[in-house]
């Protein structure tokens, strides 16, 4: 897990953002986490969280070796997300509001609630390949912070 205090210029702060912040925003929060290897500093966040993590898609990052279980499903606060440089919303529509200045990216992805496992591995593939997609955009090869 990431600590949230350490962020600075030279590490850009990424917030995934979703409803319930127990899905796709928590399977997004970790595999950045798990890929930046501190080069980020990642966070998740929901505009309604829910009470619990997504347990089909805690079982696919525990597939792929990653654990979640530090993880909780956290409310949205001006704070956190005046403090991020890139905010990825999914599938919150209207409910997430909106912070002048930030880069926002709107990823477009199947909503895991309720989902059997088999449903969710996809799911995962898909956030997985866009958290790679922007890790390297926000830390080229060369190791320099975009």
């Amino acid at each position: 897990m990431t600590d949230q205090s350490t962020a600075g210029p030279d590490r850009p702060v990424v917030l995934f953002l979703c409803i319930h912040n127990a899905g796709r925003s928590l399977a997004a929060r970790v595999l950045l986490d798990h890929y930046a290897h501190g080069r980020v500093d990642v966070r998740s966040a929901g505009s309604e969280p829910a009470t619990q993590l997504n347990p089909s898609v805690v079982a696919v990052l525990q597939e792929r070796g990653l654990d979640p279980t530090l993880e909780h499903p956290k409310p949205l606060t001006d704070e956190t997300a005046r403090a991020a440089d890139v905010i990825v919303t999914m599938g919150c529509g209207d409910t997430c509001p909106f912070y002048p200045g930030k880069r926002y990216l709107d990823w477009d992805l199947q909503d895991p609630a309720g989902q059997p496992i088999e449903a969710v591995r996809p799911i995962i593939d898909d956030i997985d390949g866009r958290v790679q997609q922007l890790l390297a955009e926000l830390v080229p090869s060369g190791g320099r912070i975009r």
